[in-house]
């Protein structure tokens, strides 16, 4: 019986194996819809094509062909997802690739680990990195990544054609730790004692005593401590205290510290209950980092030499590899904070121990993540002792929200909103609008758009309820976050005329005309939703001014539209792109056509959790040279709407031959964007990386500065005019 049944196991065993190593079809035989089961193309272009081979294979039946078939040079994958993920410490991906007449690029195979490209040539041909180019037979790659064990993984595979040319791609295989992937075993997510903690729930019952100074700064003291440890001592990092509440367990003897020497005392006897530092090899900052980390306040700090060593020593030891906090996203290089938990909902007002917690958690988080935080308007060394206090007396959820607000608003970014968890704070702007929209024309709030039969276009509000506009710009503007004056008051004119009442005082001066007051109507703010973007015609992406001038307004503009822009546009003797909008991610398909040699457009910084404060930069990004070279004037259109990622496109745009920025200060941040939870599901951003030109210069709050400022005008907004595009078109003719 015993044999029978080990029989039936072995067998059953080969079949599971047979499963596993078939699904994945890596050898293209398996065919389905006239292409290999299971695979799929990755970044799909029209100007790429992916078929089954019967001639050129390296074994069996088959092989995949990826050919360049057009004339906008870009990338294309051919890849399938791996049904399970592996334990193990590497994985590798070999296989053969076949070239003929690859240029602009390279081939190769395409490996990736939890959904983010790993395998640096994938950075295609803004990096320096190559795969296989020319023509060539059948060459075998390979390609080995670390498998990370984090939540949410999976594994992809395939081949890569970036560029011109065509690739073949055959015979695949994968290993976990060198040994084929029907022998991995599949990974099983590791249990943490951190999860297991569930002491306090969602309440700390914590009291606090009067805040002295003397119990503030040991509260500064406290807060940078704790954060330190959570980066850094091994055994935290990994896992194995929920370290939120390990700071509610320290709280209450520590707040009865009655002098310095007793507070050091509980403090080391704190720190040393986490188990002895391995120490080996003291730990090394990066020789060329961009950003070294601040610990000045270690040695300055009125504690004791125990306590100063023993923080130098951990430092000195610190955790290396996996930080069950902090992870940074690969390739992309903006933290990803992870185990953060808001404990509960957003309807319900966090203690006080929970809201200095949330201090404790943000403020850490930005002063070894933040890539930007040398360039907020406060020390943030001085925003924590400055908050304790505020923190710990917010009594009702709404004063939690407004307090938050206010720091996040300290960090100076305005992907830094708060995003969820701020409802009392949003019903306080009201639910009511005035049927008009306004822009802040230097100082002045002043309408260019209207549904009203008095207020005009052009015409400039002075006062609301009675409130001049000034002095309700000044009360608000802490809970507006922003990089920088033009990016506040943009978001501030977008709700400065919503209100719960049904009507509204305003104060106002027509265009040459004296002042006047009105009490306008309000309507549901749903029924007026103005956006400057949705005011343009969606159906124009692009045209021709008169004869000789192309203009491409970059907010709708498609994939498919890049071949007539440049069979149209592409003989005019200037091209006008208005990047004055939220616009689709398609600039690398229209940036090489202005620069007649690979060119150097940005660089990013990026964290690291080995060594937390260090920022180091990735290799410079670059255009690759287009076949199609557009030799007139091109004229970039910008002004505080264009943001974030439509900064980053005329950054690239700007590296062009001939290229002239026109326009105002843009938003100023830029950076691909981490979340942040706090406690009472508050859930904000920041920029995640810093975005730097390639001489060195920070874009960060300043924005793209403009070759030639133009403002919109207070006549031209009355007459319905575009000055910025008025100005293009001068500047073409000149």
């Amino acid at each position: 019986m015993k044999t029978h049944c080990l029989i039936i196991s072995v067998l059953l065993s080969i079949f599971m194996i047979s499963c596993r190593k078939n699904d994945l079809n890596l050898d293209f035989e398996d065919i389905e819809n006239g292409l290999p089961k299971g695979w799929s193309s990755f970044h799909q272009e029209a100007d790429f094509s992916v078929s089954l081979d019967s001639i050129n294979v390296k074994s069996g039946k088959y092989a995949i062909a990826m050919e360049f078939t057009g004339d906008i040079v870009n990338y294309h994958g051919f890849t399938i997802k791996l049904p399970h993920y592996y334990d193990g410490e590497k994985i590798t991906l070999s296989g053969y690739v076949k070239t003929e007449n690859v240029t602009d690029g390279f081939a190769g195979l395409w490996l990736t680990v939890n959904s983010d490209p790993l395998w640096k040539p994938y950075e295609m041909s803004f990096m320096e990195q190559k795969g296989i180019t020319g023509t060539t037979d059948w060459k075998r790659c390979e390609i080995t990544l670390d498998l990370c064990h984090t939540e949410g993984n999976e594994i992809e595979i395939g081949g890569l054609l970036s560029g011109k040319g065509k690739m073949w791609l055959d015979d695949l295989k994968i290993s976990i730790d060198d040994k084929d992937i029907t022998k991995a075993k599949l990974y099983q997510p590791k249990t943490f004692p951190a999860t297991e903690d569930n002491k306090f729930g969602i309440h700390s019952n914590i009291i606090f005593p009067e805040l002295t100074q003397q119990k503030k700064e040991d509260l500064v003291l406290l807060g940078r401590i704790w954060g330190f440890l959570k980066y850094h001592h091994p055994k935290i990092a990994k896992g194995n205290y929920n370290w939120d509440y390990e700071l509610f367990r320290i709280l209450p003897p520590y707040l009865k510290a009655t002098g310095k020497q007793q507070r050091d005392s509980i403090l080391i006897k704190w720190i040393e209950q986490y188990g002895n530092i391995s120490k080996g090899k003291p730990r090394q900052s990066t020789r060329d980092a961009f950003l070294k980390p601040d610990l000045l306040w270690i040695k300055n700090s009125h504690i004791n030499l125990k306590l100063k060593n023993l923080l130098q020593d951990i430092y000195a030891n610190r955790n290396q590899g996996f930080n069950y906090y902090v992870k940074i996203r690969p390739y992309i290089g903006n933290p990803i904070f992870t185990n953060e938990s808001s404990y509960m909902g957003k309807d319900h007002h966090p203690d006080a121990g929970f809201r200095l917690l949330s201090l404790f958690r943000y403020w850490n988080m930005i002063t070894y993540f933040y890539p930007y935080k040398y360039i907020t308007d406060k020390n943030w060394d001085s925003v924590l002792q400055e908050y304790i206090p505020y923190f710990i007396e917010a009594k009702t959820r709404l004063e939690y929200e407004l307090v938050s607000a206010r720091l996040i608003g300290e960090i100076c970014d305005s992907h830094a909103l708060l995003y969820e968890g701020w409802e009392n704070m949003k019903s306080m702007e009201g639910a009511r609008q005035v049927p008009v929209a306004v822009k802040f024309i230097g100082n002045q709030l002043v309408v260019i758009d209207s549904n009203s039969t008095e207020l005009k276009k052009g015409d400039i509000i002075t006062r609301i309820n009675n409130k001049p506009i000034i002095n309700i710009v000044d009360s608000i503007k802490p809970y507006y976050p922003a990089s920088n004056e033009a990016s506040r008051l943009k978001s501030i004119a977008e709700n400065i005329l919503r209100s719960d009442q049904d009507h509204i005082q305003i104060e106002y001066i027509p265009f040459n005309g004296k002042t006047r007051r009105i009490n306008m109507e309000t309507v549901n703010s749903k029924q007026w939703i103005y956006n400057s973007k949705n005011k343009k015609d969606k159906h124009e992406n692009f045209k021709l001014i008169g004869k000789d001038i192309g203009y491409i307004n970059l907010q709708n503009i498609t994939r498919d539209d890049i071949i007539s822009i440049k069979q149209k546009l592409f003989k005019t003797k200037g091209l006008i792109i208005d990047n004055r909008c939220l616009s689709p991610d398609i600039f690398s398909l229209l940036a090489p056509a202005f620069v007649n040699k690979t060119t150097d457009f940005a660089k990013l910084t990026q964290g690291n959790t080995d060594n937390p404060g260090e920022f180091t930069f990735s290799p410079i990004y670059r255009i690759p040279k287009s076949e199609k070279f557009y030799s007139g004037k091109l004229v970039i259109l910008v002004n505080e709407e264009t943001v974030g990622n439509q900064e980053y496109t005329t950054m690239a745009f700007k590296a062009g031959n001939n290229t002239t920025i026109i326009g105002s200060q843009t938003g100023g941040f830029d950076g691909n964007n981490t979340q942040i939870i706090l406690p009472g599901e508050l859930i904000t951003f920041i920029s995640g990386n810093g975005v730097y030109y390639p001489d060195g210069k920070g874009t960060q709050r300043i924005g793209i500065i403009p070759d030639i400022e133009v403002k919109p005008s207070i006549k031209g907004i009355k007459e319905g005019r575009d000055e910025l595009l008025e100005k293009a078109i001068e500047f073409i003719n000149q």
